[in-house]
């Protein structure tokens, strides 16, 4: 289909602490500023998808949606998700109701009834990398926010998802927690940038990736000094992929 014809997009990048959306042509293009609420806790499923249908209220009308939601997402369907099964959000006590709630939901199922258009449902990794990928190789995707998001591609088509996010990295901690937002403000940018490099360099012999590309919020914070040692196959791109990858998102699953 050209871009031309296809439908607008609405483009929602959930993240742990605020919810950003926009409404996008075929080409890619914003048809209206990008729109952010803080994450609404504690966030049942439900509270989600009326959260989203409010900011959509307010843009222009799309003919589908995508939506990326930190987690394990299978087929549109949760099978973890970190931070909405929280009291108060990321670092807050995790509720079992909460756990119970998002366990198996059908979020894809629950938006497109919500918002009446076809949805697609990805990790909002998957939707940032959607917007940078080259297509060519295999290319890793790193979002550094509030925790440590990925995707991985092979010639463009999305892999399977890995939440590596969760796996130890130093003494039980998780890379989560070891270059999440909550360790670069204590840290600091500079020794924040170092632990970064050091995840880098620890998942190169896993992945041989043609391209790694660093995005997320926090990629910006990541020192000049520390790019220059990664080498020229990691790249840094904008935040707002997280939004742009909605549109080219449809034509990359599969």
């Amino acid at each position: 289909m050209p871009p031309a014809s296809q439908p607008y997009t609405l483009a929602v990048d959930c993240g742990g602490g605020g919810i950003k959306a926009s409404v996008l042509d075929g080409a890619g293009t914003l048809h209206a500023p990008a729109v952010r609420v803080p994450t609404p806790y504690p966030l049942p499923p439900d509270r989600l998808a009326e959260t989203i249908a409010r900011i959509a209220e307010g843009l222009p009308a799309a003919g589908r949606a995508t939506v990326g939601v930190p987690g394990m997402i299978r087929h549109g369907v949760v099978v973890a998700t970190p931070h909405y099964v929280t009291r108060a959000g990321p670092r807050t006590a995790v509720l079992p109701e909460l756990v119970r709630a998002w366990q198996g939901c059908d979020v894809r199922a629950l938006l497109e009834a919500r918002l009446g258009v076809p949805t697609l449902v990805l990790n909002d990794a998957e939707v940032h990398g959607a917007g940078v990928v080259s297509g060519t190789g295999v290319e890793l995707v790193l979002t550094l926010g509030t925790g440590l998001g990925s995707a991985l591609f092979d010639g463009g088509r999305i892999a399977p998802h890995l939440e590596l996010s969760h796996a130890p990295v130093r003494w039980g901690t998780t890379y989560d927690a070891y270059v999440g937002q909550h360790e670069r403000a204590r840290l600091g940018d500079a020794l924040w940038s170092r632990r970064v490099r050091r995840v880098v360099e620890g998942f190169r012999p896993v992945f041989h990736w043609d391209r790694l590309y660093l995005g997320g919020g926090n990629a910006r914070a990541v020192t000049a000094p520390t790019l220059e040692r990664l080498g020229d196959d990691v790249v840094v791109v904008p935040n707002q992929a997280g939004i742009v990858g909605g549109v080219r998102a449809w034509a990359l699953v599969g």
